[in-house]
Order: structure tokens, then sequence, then C-alpha cells
């Protein structure tokens, strides 16, 4: 069978035994949903499915061999399983994995050696890497075959899946439940974004205040934010001028930029803006403005405002929630197609930007603010 088939007929075969675990022995499968079920490494299951599926297509590999860099004749391309292979398999399925291969994050890639249980990744959390490299050495020592390993694997994401999204459908129905004819004010609002800004790994979060500011109110500005590109795409890659672009709305060229910071906005970040991106002679921006959480100084603000008479571009630095503020209050009636834009915003990011834990912050106190608005 090629790797799609097995693929394919192991999940077929998982799918239909969801309530019983394919091994018996209770130390490898708890290394497995260690693994499988990290919510802060979603890099090992990858691996972990990779190294299986060449192992059950090609038993002459061995499992703990990735790397064609070794040199021995039982070594395989992880990365070309992973990608060739997992990638559709696990959008396919919508399990819960990284989007990209594990073999390029920085406890995996560039490595030419073999994956045994004394070698340190240097990844986080420890034990997700020690439990891998664990479970890749139960293979080779036969104390469970790659085809079990990987069955049980996907048995876990499966499981996994199932039980966020049934979590996310309860925590939707819950808040459609709590909603009341009564609107929430507008700083209800800014008070459950603080709050959502508050929880850690937010990064991604003031690209999707200022993108849903922009949703709620096109019909009155005639402008529009383009596509939203990966929240780890480098700029210069996309092409793009900043994190999130404004154009008029009958017009593709780039008016408005904005760039996100979690941290405080220094003078090199607006020179290095001005180089790297104003410079050219042909972006047509008018404005760009850089959007942080932390607290701006007048130094910065007076570079910033000295940019307009050098390149003919304002620069400004707004701090998020005064800009989010502003706004509700000038788009007042719209406060709450601001708030359904962010919510919906904030569902759709891949895991990877914003997650799931992350997701469910933003429900439950959406739904704790609805219910004090229905008493």
């Amino acid at each position: 069978m090629t790797p799609d088939q097995i693929l394919a007929h192991i999940y077929g075969q998982a799918a239909a035994n969801l309530d019983r675990p394919l091994i018996e022995d209770p130390e490898i499968l708890q290394n497995i949903a260690l693994v499988s079920r990290n919510i802060s490494n979603r890099a090992g299951v990858r691996v972990l499915l990779a190294c299986t599926l060449a192992k059950v297509h090609n038993d002459a590999v061995d499992v703990r061999k990735p790397y064609t860099e070794i040199g021995d004749a039982d070594t395989f391309s992880g990365r070309k399983y992973d990608e060739t292979y997992i990638t559709a398999f696990i959008v396919q399925h919508e399990l819960p994995c990284n989007p990209t291969t594990a073999f390029l994050t920085p406890a995996l890639r560039n490595r030419n050696t073999v994956l045994t249980p004394d070698l340190n990744l240097s990844g986080r959390p420890k034990e997700v890497y020690k439990a891998l490299l664990e479970l890749l050495q139960n293979v080779y020592e036969q104390k469970v075959t790659a085809r079990q390993l990987l069955g049980e694997t996907i048995r876990q994401l499966i499981l996994f899946r199932d039980e966020k999204k049934r979590r996310m459908e309860s925590l939707i129905s819950a808040l459609k439940s709590k909603q009341g004819d009564v609107p929430l004010a507008a700083e209800q609002i800014i008070t459950i974004i603080e709050q959502h800004l508050a929880t850690k790994t937010a990064s991604r979060l003031p690209v999707l205040i200022v993108a849903a500011a922009y949703a709620a109110a096109r019909p009155y500005l005639r402008e529009r934010a383009l596509r939203l590109e990966g929240h780890n795409a480098a700029d210069s890659q996309t092409h793009a001028l900043g994190d999130l672009q404004i154009t008029l709305e009958d017009d593709a060229k780039v008016v408005t930029c904005y760039e996100m910071k979690m941290k405080r906005v220094t003078a090199n970040d607006i020179d290095l803006a001005v180089q790297q991106k104003l410079a050219q002679t042909e972006h047509g921006v008018e404005n760009y403005i850089f959007i942080t959480t932390e607290t701006i100084t007048p130094e910065v603000t007076e570079h910033a405002k000295s940019m307009y008479e050098l390149i003919g571009v304002e620069i400004v630095v707004l701090d998020c929630v005064g800009f989010l503020r502003h706004f509700l209050h000038l788009f007042y009636r719209q406060r709450m197609a601001f708030l359904d834009a962010y919510q919906a915003l904030v569902l759709a990011e891949p895991e990877s930007a914003v997650s799931q834990p992350l997701k469910e912050v933003f429900l439950t106190l959406r739904q704790a603010a609805e219910s004090d608005q229905t008493l």
C-alpha cells in the first residue's frame, strides 16, 4: 500500500474503535497520550506520525533514523513523509496538529543523529520529547509495532479533536442562550478585550482587534482590510507592508498599514519600517500605524511625528486598548458588530496562531458579560 492508503486504512480502523485502546501496555499508552495531547507542543505528534508511517510503509527502515544525513542504509527522510503525507492527512481529518512540518522546529532541524532516549533535543516541554524518543525506541525494541503505535496515535488525535469540538460547541451554545435584548456597553466590551489580551500567548490578538474594527465600520469607512497573512509569516516573505493592510473600497492600492507590537515600540522600530518598507518609491501608503500593548514614550511619539516631512507618510504609535476605546465610542452603534467580528476572527484562526484555550477564554469572558447583562 502507498503511505496515503496506509493512513486511510489505519484511520478507518481507529475511528471504528474509539472506545478501545489499540495497545495494552499502560506506560506506552501514557506516553502516546502525552505526545498526542500536549497543548503547548504540537510538533512531537507529527514526528510520531511521520516516523511510524515510514516504518509501516517500509519495514527495512529504522524508525529512529528520520535523517538521511545519518548515512546508514536504514535511514529515511522524516521531513518528506511529514510534508508529503502527514500534512494532507491532518488537514483532511482536521486533526489537532501543527499545520507545518515538525522537522523544521528548532529541536529537530539540521540533525544527523539517531533519535534515541539519551538524546537531548532541547525542546519544550522536555517530557514530550522524552516520551517521543521512548516511543520510537519501543518500536525499535519490538515492544510495540509501528502499525500499533501509528493507529493508537491517530485514535488519540481523533478523541482529542472531538473533545475540543464538543467543548467549543458547548461554549458557543451557552453563549447564545445567555444573550439578551440589551447589547453590551462599549466599556464592557473593552473589559472583555483587555482580559483576553492579558491571557498567555495573546500576540495575535491585536491584529484581530483592528481587523474586526475595520470589518464593523466598513460600510461607513468605505475601506477594507486585506486578507490576514499567517501569524508566523514574515513580511519579507509575503511582501506585505504591515500586519494589517487597508485599501479603499474600490481600489487595490494599500493606503494604511498597521504593525502590531506586544512590546514597547522604539525609535529603531520606526526607522526599520521606514528603511525596509516605506523607502520604496511606489507604495501609496499614507498612514503607517504602530499598535502596541505597552507604554508609549514621548520620545517615540516625536520621532514618529518627524517622519512626515522626511518621507511624506504619517507615522503614529497608538495604544491598542486606547485605539479600541476610541473606535467603539466613535462607532457606538457598531459595537456589537465589532464584538461579533472579533469572535469570528478569533475562532477562525488556526491553533498555531490562537490556541484552543485562548478561544475558550474569549467565549467564557463574553458569556459571563452577557449573563450579567440579562440579570
